[in-house]
C-alpha cells in the first residue's frame, strides 16, 4: 500500500486535501498530517512516506526546504497557491504540483502522473517501497521554484530587538547579541553571551520574523544564532551538537536538520 503525509499550516486545506485523495485514492494510506515544515521534516524522517504533499509556505521550514533536507526515497508533491502562469513556468518540467485551492480534475491528474511513476520497472522497486522521482528531475523543480519565491512576497521586516524578563528587570536585548532562542515550557529562553533571559514569543512566530542569513533553526526548540557558531560535534550514534562562541555548552540538531551542516 502506498502511504502519504500532508503539511500544511491551514488544517482546512489539509483536510480538504485529505479528502479529495481519499476519493480518488482509496488505497492510499495518509500516515500523519502536519502542521509546519519543522514537523513535517521530522515525521518524514521517521515514518518515510512514500508520497509527502508539502505547502511551500509555511512556518519553520519552507516545503522547498522540507524536500530539499529529505534522505530516503519519499517523493513531493508540492501545494501551491501560484496562479496557473507561474506553475506553468515548472510545469513542462514533468514534475507534480497541487494548486490552492484544490481542484479535483486537477488533483486527478497528479494522483495518475504519480501512480503511473511508482509502478515498478524491471529491477526497481514496487509501488509502495519509496519509489523516488529522478534527482535530476526534483533539482529542476526546485531551482524553478526558488526563482519564482523572491516574487511571490516581498521580504518581511526583520525582528531587530526584543523586551526580555530577568527576575523583576525588563531588558531590552539587540538581537545581533542573542546566541540562541529555545522554548522551555511556556516561555522561551533568549541566550547571551552575558545572561539568561526569558520571552513569551514561541519559536514558530521568531522563525518568520528572524533574519534567515543568521539564524537558523536546528530542532523543534531551538533557534541559533550562526554568527556564532563554533563548531560540531558527533556522538557514538552519530547524532549531532554545536558548539557556539560565548557559550560553554552544545546543542542537539534534530534530524531533519542535520543536512544543514554537511559541510561541517
Amino acid at each position: 500500500m502506498t502511504t502519504c503525509l500532508i503539511a500544511d499550516d491551514e488544517p482546512h486545506l489539509a483536510r480538504a486535501l485529505a479528502a479529495e485523495l481519499a476519493a480518488l485514492w482509496p488505497d492510499l494510506q495518509l500516515l500523519h498530517t502536519a502542521r509546519n515544515g519543522v514537523e513535517a521534516a521530522e515525521r518524514i524522517a521517521a515514518l518515510q512516506p512514500d508520497l509527502a504533499f508539502l505547502d511551500i509556505q509555511m512556518p519553520g521550514l519552507t516545503g522547498l526546504e522540507v524536500a530539499q533536507g529529505i534522505e530516503g526515497g519519499t517523493r513531493v508533491v508540492f501545494v501551491t497557491a501560484y496562479d496557473e502562469f507561474a506553475v506553468q513556468a515548472f510545469e513542462q518540467e514533468a514534475v507534480d504540483y497541487v494548486l490552492k485551492p484544490v481542484s479535483r480534475e486537477r488533483l486527478a491528474r497528479t494522483v495518475e502522473r504519480i501512480r503511473r511513476a511508482l509502478q515498478p520497472a524491471a529491477g526497481a522497486p514496487a509501488a509502495g517501497t519509496g519509489a523516488a522521482v529522478p534527482a535530476a528531475d526534483e533539482a529542476r523543480l526546485l531551482a524553478a521554484l526558488q526563482r519564482l519565491l523572491p516574487a511571490a512576497s516581498a521580504a518581511p521586516e526583520r525582528l531587530r530587538w526584543v523586551r526580555a524578563g530577568s527576575g523583576d528587570v525588563m531588558h531590552q536585548i539587540p538581537v545581533d547579541e542573542v546566541l540562541f532562542f529555545r522554548a522551555d515550557d511556556k516561555y522561551t529562553c533568549v541566550q547571551t553571551a552575558k545572561a539568561e533571559h526569558l520571552i513569551r514569543t514561541p519559536i514558530a512566530d521568531l522563525v518568520q520574523q528572524l533574519d534567515p542569513a543568521d539564524f537558523t533553526q536546528v530542532h523543534r526548540s531551538t533557534i541559533v544564532n550562526l554568527r556564532f557558531l563554533a563548531g560540531t560535534r558527533r556522538d557514538d550514534t552519530s547524532r549531532l551538537f554545536l558548539r557556539l562562541h560565548g557559550w560553554p555548552g552544545e546543542l542537539p540538531v534534530s534530524r531533519a536538520y542535520v543536512p544543514l551542516f554537511k559541510a561541517m
